[in-house]
């Protein structure tokens, strides 16, 4: 039964309640009565049951946004784990490691922070809401709406759906949110953003954007070997020369520290899993002598836009600007994404102004948010990492030797930009030689999940606190299951199952009809897009569920 959907106006909409965001939000309601706008309305949109509970990142943060967006940052309380005074780069061998004698400029982060993202979205958004900023937490935007071709604002999803698609009970149908000017800061590989990028060609002459997959735990530690705001980078072990992406471990307050493996999704071995080469990092004896005798806090795993200044789509339009992840704006190079992040939102705030005053909310109108963003020192920086990633489709040594020419051009090399394609291209049938059984040394190893040091993926899901109402509609959409039973588990050997860091899809074999079926394990569900980046035939599409519901994450 078609029911009537509650409509709310705002003049500001923030879809998204991380960093970006929630910086802008910030920096709006302070500029708006400084330039005659008054009271406005701004209103930020948040899937997660909180503020902070979807957000994860390493976490190293320069500072210089954050001073400039709240200059008494650390009076007013801002959660910081330590300031880096200490930091090391290391290359691993399977059981050594070799110290850089030098940590490579474009690493260096003396002076930066170590903070818990979590803990620092949630510290915004109580200081937004001190600005009289409206934060909806709990409600997920599921659709956008239009308006003679331009952007209105978006549409949360209904809640008390049943797995048969027919309200229940506790129906509760969705709210139109409709703004002047909508912005777009829902993370990496957003669902809306996406939606919007493919209908309105916002990455027409553009790279195709490539991400990692970050696995990361919380530990508390019982021998402090690491101190407060100490940082660690690693590159090797566990990782293939041709496989993109490295180790971190960050040295937090309270005896605990932060570490995490990332893996770039343009690998080509069907049979990688970064949940298994996380756990395989952790045994190194030099991780596991951090690690020992400690205990995990928490779980989580997110992907992060490495594509780089030429992979960056078009960021304003009718009615609405991109900010943050899910517009691309990641300085790999640097691994920062933070203060790009929050600078992003922060200058968008500042075009959204003028744009108000003038009452013209046309693409042209917000065209000079990018522009002043380029321009910008974060924008300067996203430019001379521009062709950073690419460099490592043939391995990392190449890389190392290159990047450092690259680094001292401010970017150039070989050609002005250079080509990628997108991450889920680059997987190898299980025929050109990757191997028959992903239990084979070659994949596996000797790894054995001990429940101490390493964890299988579902005992590493409960330390994410990650919850699902399990009696709605699955929110990972298989497009077409024969492509799947046909096709992928033929060619591929279902990667699913490996390259989820949740367990969410199992292919099991059915008792009666002895063919294959899937299993959709959406409860476990971490929120990380890598399914919706990597699955080869581009069949699994990832759309929020039930707002409130995914991971709780509190200190990652």
């Amino acid at each position: 039964m078609e029911q009537d959907r509650e409509i709310l106006d705002v003049d500001v909409l923030f879809v998204g309640g991380g960093a970006a965001c929630l910086s802008g939000a910030i920096h709006l309601a302070d500029i708006s009565a400084k330039c005659g706008l008054g009271d406005i309305s701004i209103a930020v949109l948040e899937k997660g049951s909180y503020a902070g509970a979807h957000i994860i990142s390493g976490a190293v943060m320069d500072p210089s946004v954050l001073a400039e967006l709240i200059p008494d940052f650390e009076e007013k309380g801002a959660p910081i784990e330590g300031v880096v005074k200490k930091e090391q780069v290391l290359f691993l061998t399977r059981s050594g490691k070799i110290r850089f004698p030098i940590v490579p400029p474009p690493m260096d982060n003396h002076g930066s922070l170590v903070v818990s993202i979590s803990k620092v979205t949630e510290w915004l958004a109580q200081i937004a809401e001190e600005k009289g900023v409206d934060i909806f937490t709990g409600f997920a935007a599921t659709d956008i709406l239009y308006h003679q071709g331009r952007v209105m604002g978006v549409t949360t999803g209904d809640k008390g759906i049943g797995a048969d698609g027919r309200p229940k009970a506790s129906f509760e149908p969705g709210i139109d949110l409709r703004a002047k000017v909508t912005v777009f800061g829902e993370g990496a590989r957003g669902s809306l953003t996406k939606k919007l990028i493919q209908e309105l060609h916002l990455d027409e002459g553009r790279n195709p954007q490539n991400y990692v997959v970050g696995i990361k735990e919380v530990w508390e530690t019982a021998n402090v070997m690491i101190q407060p705001g100490e940082v660690v980078h690693t590159m090797g072990f566990p990782h293939k020369n041709r496989t993109y992406g490295g180790g971190f471990i960050y040295g937090m307050d309270d005896s605990r520290i932060s570490i995490g493996l990332l893996t770039g999704l343009d690998y080509g071995d069907p049979w990688l899993d970064p949940h298994r080469e996380f756990q395989k990092f952790k045994t190194h004896p030099f991780v596991a002598s951090l690690l020992k005798d400690g205990k995990i806090l928490q779980y989580g795993a997110n992907t992060a836009p490495v594509g780089g200044y030429f992979a960056i789509p078009q960021l304003y339009f009718d009615g609405g600007v991109l900010v943050g992840d899910c517009a691309g704006l990641f300085i790999s190079q640097k691994l920062k994404g933070i203060h790009v992040a929050m600078k992003s939102g922060m200058l968008a705030a500042e075009t959204i102004c003028e744009a108000l005053l003038k009452g013209d909310f046309c693409a042209d109108r917000l065209k000079p948010y990018q522009e002043t963003l380029y321009a910008s020192e974060a924008g300067r920086a996203l430019y001379k990492s521009r062709n950073f990633h690419q460099l490592f489709r043939k391995g990392l040594y190449g890389a190392l030797l290159t990047a450092g020419i690259q680094y001292l051009l401010g970017g150039r090399i070989i050609k002005p930009r250079l080509l990628t394609q997108p991450d889920h291209s680059h997987m190898r049938p299980v025929a050109a030689g990757n191997g028959a059984s992903a239990s084979t040394d070659e994949h596996a190893g000797s790894l054995r999940y001990d429940g101490v040091t390493t964890f299988d993926k579902e005992t590493d899901v409960y330390y994410s606190g990650t919850s699902h109402e399990e009696s709605q509609p699955p929110h990972l959409k298989i497009v077409d299951l024969s492509v799947c039973y046909d096709q992928c588990l033929e060619k591929f050997q279902a990667p699913c199952q490996r390259f989820c860091p949740a367990n969410v899809y199992e292919i099991r074999t059915d008792a009666e009809t002895g063919k294959p079926a899937m299993r959709l394990n959406f409860s476990n569900c971490l929120h990380c897009k890598t399914c919706d980046v990597k699955d080869p035939y581009q069949n699994i599409v990832w759309v929020p569920p039930e707002g409130g519901d995914g991971p709780k994450y509190t200190i990652l």
